[in-house]
């Protein structure tokens, strides 16, 4: 009854990466000097996205965004016309 169970501790490992890392999406090379594969030309390979991907996930975001964004307005809205009814 006196005995506890230790808890296990978690091991985390750092690749180095962000937890957003949005460096492929550009094409620039990222913090890092020494990440990314070099192929024969001793350029790195950094993987691109299509124009079309990227503009597909802009566009996704904009409309996750959009009702989220007419309720704050309405809210500004409604708090603004309460302080000019009342001054």
């Amino acid at each position: 009854m006196g005995q506890k169970k230790k808890k296990e501790k978690p091991i985390y490992v750092d690749d180095g990466s962000t937890v957003a890392d949005m460096s492929s999406l550009t094409g620039k090379p990222s913090a890092g000097e020494g990440k990314g594969e070099r192929n024969g030309s001793g350029k790195r390979s950094v993987p691109r996205s299509a124009m079309r991907d990227q503009l597909r996930t802009f566009t996704d975001a904009q409309k996750m965004m959009f009702l989220p964004m007419l309720a704050v307005l309405g809210i500004l809205a409604l708090a603004f016309l309460i302080i000019y009814f009342l001054l």
